[in-house]
C-alpha cells in the first residue's frame, strides 16, 4: 500500500508534439468542430480588438457509398491538416444529444471521436456545448433553425455570404463559447 502511495502522478501529455502553446491571458485562435460522419464542420475564428475573424471554414463531405472507417479516417486527417494551419490554443465541439435511433446516436459518436483524437493528440484545450446553448448564445432561441444560426454567424463575422450550414454550426460553436466566458455568463462549458 505504501508503495502505491509513493508513486509519482501519471499526467496525459499529446501524442504529437506540434509545438502548440495556449495563450498566457487568453485564447486566441478557437476550432469549433459540429461532428457528423457525412458532414463535420468546422471553423476557426480569431479574435481580437475588434471583435472575431474568420481564419477557415469548412465541411468535411463524405459521400453515402464510403464505408464508415474511411469516412472517420477523412475527418481526423482533413482535422489534423486544419489544426496545424491555423494552431487553436481551444477547440469547442459539439456535445451529443439526444437520439431517438441509437444507430444514429453510435455513428455520431464515432464521427465526434475521430474529431476529438485529431485535436487532441496535438495538446489542444477541448470544452463542448449542447445545440441547444450554442442556439441560445448565438440567436437567443434554443430551438432555433440551422438557417437562423446561418445568418448571425454571418452576421457576426461580418461574412459577405452565408457560411454552409456544417460549417457555421462550426462557428457557431467557437462564437458561443467566446461569449461564455463574457462576464455576464453563468455557466461555462464542461471541458473534455
Amino acid at each position: 500500500m505504501q508503495d502505491r502511495t509513493n508513486r509519482p502522478k501519471r499526467t496525459a501529455t499529446p501524442v504529437l508534439q506540434t509545438g502548440l502553446k495556449p495563450a498566457l491571458s487568453a485564447h486566441q485562435i478557437i476550432l469549433g468542430i459540429d461532428p457528423s460522419l457525412r458532414g463535420t464542420g468546422y471553423g476557426v475564428i480569431k479574435l481580437q480588438k475588434g471583435g472575431p475573424v474568420l481564419l477557415a471554414q469548412g465541411a468535411i463531405c463524405c459521400p453515402p457509398t464510403w464505408e464508415h472507417s474511411r469516412c472517420l479516417v477523412l475527418i481526423c486527417s482533413t482535422l489534423r491538416q486544419v489544426v496545424e494551419a491555423h494552431r487553436p490554443t481551444l477547440c469547442v465541439i459539439e456535445s451529443l444529444f439526444f437520439a431517438q435511433n441509437l444507430q444514429t446516436a453510435i455513428v455520431m459518436g464515432e464521427a465526434r471521436g475521430a474529431s476529438l483524437v485529431a485535436v487532441a493528440e496535438a495538446g489542444i484545450e477541448i470544452h463542448e456545448m449542447a445545440p441547444r446553448k450554442v442556439k441560445q448564445a448565438i440567436v437567443g432561441y434554443g430551438a432555433a433553425q440551422k438557417d437562423a444560426v446561418a445568418k448571425m454567424v454571418q452576421r457576426m463575422l461580418h461574412l459577405t455570404e452565408q457560411p454552409a450550414p456544417d460549417a457555421a454550426d462550426a462557428l457557431a460553436l467557437a462564437l458561443a463559447h467566446t461569449q461564455s466566458h463574457s462576464r455576464f455568463h453563468l455557466e461555462t462549458p464542461k471541458r473534455v
